[in-house]
């Protein structure tokens, strides 16, 4: 146990009568497995590859058998994840227009092999169109390796906030500290009080969502800076500013911000924020339009999210926007026929 005065950030006994396990300097696990099966269906569902054979598109993760947890030792973070997954897949020749579908299987993502030592095996079933397996087999699995790659920096970030906070700095840290010379890495030259600053910061993760609309890219960027489109599918007034530095503000006030960047059928970024979340606190929303022949794909971003709001905040862009706007353009066609 550390002695009085010390400043041991293993146990700081002159700050905590009850000696807590500070930091989590012994051995604590947290299950990962549920938030997990959220980021896998997240990053791999909705994947689209395309080549000259023609263009497929990853579905439903129709099968998630495993666990994954993060375990903290000595200020060290160790990570545990056993995976079989298998998804869905859809596609179109390009030449002949024929329809064709499959399946892709990932038998065992763990911690023990690389991502580009994974195993993944592509199948189609039965008939012509083995030019889609072929592109799946190629580009599909450079984009699902990409994908799990992603996954894995997440929980290795995203999910990791908090199990390890920074502590008052030793005395003698102290004086070190000072005495860094001027060309020091930011890092190094951080001080005792920015230390107790980031103590109190809200541990926040970021949101990341692709979602394919049945409509042209500019179209959609449209939806999301006009404001009667967006009261149209927010059936709420609304307050659309589309410009920099522009107010946002919809569903009676629940959400909230301003525009920072607008490129015109291609991107959009907000300062956003839902009225639960704390006070002052804002996400950095970036939305990523690409036109996909009559289709688009829009890619979210949302970095920032409170972690005690992080699935509220997912269904609020599923639900009240997604969903809506899905609903929106089929209305719209339906009129126009």
């Amino acid at each position: 146990m550390a002695k009085w005065g010390q400043g041991d950030p293993r146990w700081i006994v002159e700050e905590r009568a009850d000696a807590t396990n500070v930091n989590n300097w012994h051995w604590t696990e947290r299950d990962a497995t549920s938030w997990s099966k959220r980021k896998l269906k997240e990053v791999l569902e909705g994947l689209v590859v395309e080549g000259e054979a023609g263009r497929c598109e990853i579905g439903d993760l129709k099968h998630v058998e495993g666990e994954a947890s993060c375990n903290s030792r000595k200020g060290k973070l160790i990570f545990f994840y056993e995976w079989n997954l298998r998804l869905s897949w859809k596609g179109t020749v390009k030449e002949s227009g024929e329809k064709h579908k499959g399946s892709v299987e990932i038998p065992n993502l763990s911690e023990e092999n690389e991502v580009d030592d994974t195993e993944i095996n592509v199948s189609k079933k039965k008939g012509e169109g083995d030019v889609l397996k072929d592109l799946m087999r190629t580009e599909g699995t450079t984009k699902v390796r990409e994908a799990l790659r992603d996954y894995l920096k997440a929980l290795k970030t995203e999910f990791t906030l908090g199990m390890i906070l920074p502590t008052k700095a030793p005395v003698g840290q102290e004086l070190a500290t000072e005495r860094k010379p001027s060309g020091s890495t930011v890092q190094d030259s951080v001080t005792p009080q920015s230390l107790d600053m980031v103590g109190v910061k809200i541990p926040t993760v970021r949101i990341h969502m692709r979602e394919v609309f049945n409509s042209p890219a500019d179209e959609l960027y449209s939806i999301f800076t006009k404001k009667e489109l967006v009261q149209k599918f927010s059936k709420c007034p609304a307050v659309i500013e589309a410009e920099k530095g522009g107010k946002l503000q919809m569903f009676e006030g629940c959400v909230s911000g301003e525009y920072t960047e607008l490129v015109p059928s291609q991107r959009i970024v907000l300062k956003w924020r839902c009225r639960s979340w704390p006070d002052e606190h804002y996400a950095t929303v970036a939305l990523n339009f690409q036109d996909l022949a009559a289709q688009s794909e829009l890619e979210l971003e949302c970095k920032g999210v409170p972690v005690s709001h992080e699935e509220s905040t997912r269904q609020c862009w599923k639900k009240q926007y997604f969903e809506e706007i899905h609903t929106l353009l089929q209305q719209s066609k339906g009129n126009m026929e």
